[in-house]
């Protein structure tokens, strides 16, 4: 009996052999599979325990060229709408200026589950680099604009062509270690958020170059004949440089290629390395796939993070034009710049706030804590803001930029926390 065993091991070995890559086991019986993109990832987290710095740079800089186009309209979207002439009232622009903010997130809204599942069948990379692709392409479209129906159309395209959040967030833990999951999903958010706010600075320093720097750009020019192609053109240029860096970016998605034959070899082998234990937990994994919509830690932080981005995005999109709508109106009366200036300092305080300061937070209270706290405090921050309409000058700029850095790293400490819930609510396996 013990001989016939051998005798069949070997011939599963032997076929393993002629219809499959090459196998290595590692500890605790796993398989690395040669040409497989995603166990030379594995391989390279076993052997390199440390922080995985050149991958969370690709990290990094990925989120924020996708970022920085959203929100640099924002500024300078009130002062587009009025010269498109689209808006018969100065009160009716923050009616259609609406539509052009929400344009990209309803595009966005059609196809994020379409690219999520591309993501997983064709890899993480070739998402990446299409996303990252149609933000030089459309956003520089948008920036030429020359009717409101044509900025409505580039937007919407822009967020409908980008799948990058949902992939550049399983990336960022496919890289790195367990131990370093929280930092990788931190980076992510700090470099979204930081996307959000360094954009809209970009935005209120570029648009309208002709009239704020007539001694560089005259009237006659490019950028004098398109006021808010500025800003649109130097946010394309950082994703194009972007896009020619991820071409050297590593997959992290497993594909382990075989024949139907090859395949039931691979289970054989596997079968006798992995020990009765791992079978067990193998198994429970399985079942929890199959319950995905009935895993209640889950579906929870989804339910708040879909809330808590409906506000967030509002308050980003409404802050610029309340901030440069006429007092009469119930705004602050403040220039494009001077909105780029307080969005300039949110965004550094959140780049210090996001490496040095959250994770010191999250590791004594805890992501659901965090969650508690951060939403608790940012309701007496937002009942702040009506009463700012009182105030000018010195004064008006400093409340400001406060209750901005606050709220804004509010806003972050609840994304990342919720991120890093949904992380450790689903058990993923390869």
């Amino acid at each position: 009996m013990e001989e016939q065993y051998h005798d069949g091991l070997r011939q599963h070995e032997a076929a393993a052999e002629s219809s499959v890559p090459l196998l290595e086991k590692k500890a605790g019986g796993v398989l690395y599979v040669e040409g497989c993109p995603g166990c030379a990832i594995d391989r390279r987290k076993a052997e390199n325990p440390g922080i995985p710095y050149s991958s969370f740079l690709y990290v990094w800089v990925i989120t924020l060229s996708t970022a920085l186009p959203i929100s640099s309209l924002f500024p300078y979207l009130y002062f587009m709408i009025r010269d498109l002439h689209v808006a018969k009232r100065t009160e009716d622009i923050g009616f259609y200026a609406g539509f052009v903010g929400a344009s990209f997130m309803f595009g966005r809204f059609l196809t994020a589950t379409i690219w999520g599942i591309a993501a997983d069948r064709i890899g993480r990379k070739p998402v990446i680099l299409f996303s990252v692709f149609s933000v030089v392409v459309f956003n520089t479209l948008f920036g030429l604009s020359v009717t409101y129906w044509m900025a409505i159309a580039t937007r919407f395209l822009m967020g409908a062509l980008n799948g990058l959040l949902g992939p550049i967030k399983a990336y960022s833990i496919e890289v790195c270690r367990p131990e370093h999951e929280a930092l990788a999903l931190s980076l992510v958010s700090t470099s979204w958020a930081i996307g959000l706010i360094i954009g809209p600075a970009l935005g209120g320093y570029l648009a309208l170059p002709a009239e704020k720097y007539p001694n560089i750009f005259s009237p006659d020019s490019l950028f004098g004949r398109f006021p808010y192609f500025l800003p649109c053109l130097c946010t394309s240029v950082f994703a194009a440089v972007v896009l020619t860096g991820c071409l050297w970016m590593p997959e992290t998605l497993h594909k382990h290629k075989a024949s139907e034959n090859g395949k039931q070899s691979v289970d054989a082998l596997e079968a006798h390395l992995i020990d009765p234990q791992e079978k067990v937990e193998e198994s429970d994994s399985v079942d929890t796939k199959k319950s995905l919509f009935k895993n209640w830690p889950l579906m929870s932080s989804i339910i708040v993070y879909c809330i808590f981005s409906y506000h967030d995005m509002a308050y980003t999109e409404v802050f610029s034009l309340w901030a440069e709508s006429d007092k009469k109106y119930g705004g602050l009366g403040l220039w494009s710049q001077d909105v780029g200036q307080t969005l300039g300092i949110t965004g550094g305080s959140l780049l210090v706030y996001q490496m040095f300061i959250y994770p010191r937070i999250n590791k004594v209270l805890g992501p659901i804590k965090c969650c508690q706290i951060a939403a608790a405090l940012c309701i007496p921050i937002l009942f702040t803001y009506p009463y700012m309409t009182y105030l000018s000058g010195a004064a008006l700029s400093i409340i400001l930029t406060i209750a901005s850095v606050l709220k804004n790293n509010i806003s972050a400490t609840i994304i990342t926390s919720i991120f890093i819930l949904q992380n450790n609510a689903v058990v993923w396996k390869p």
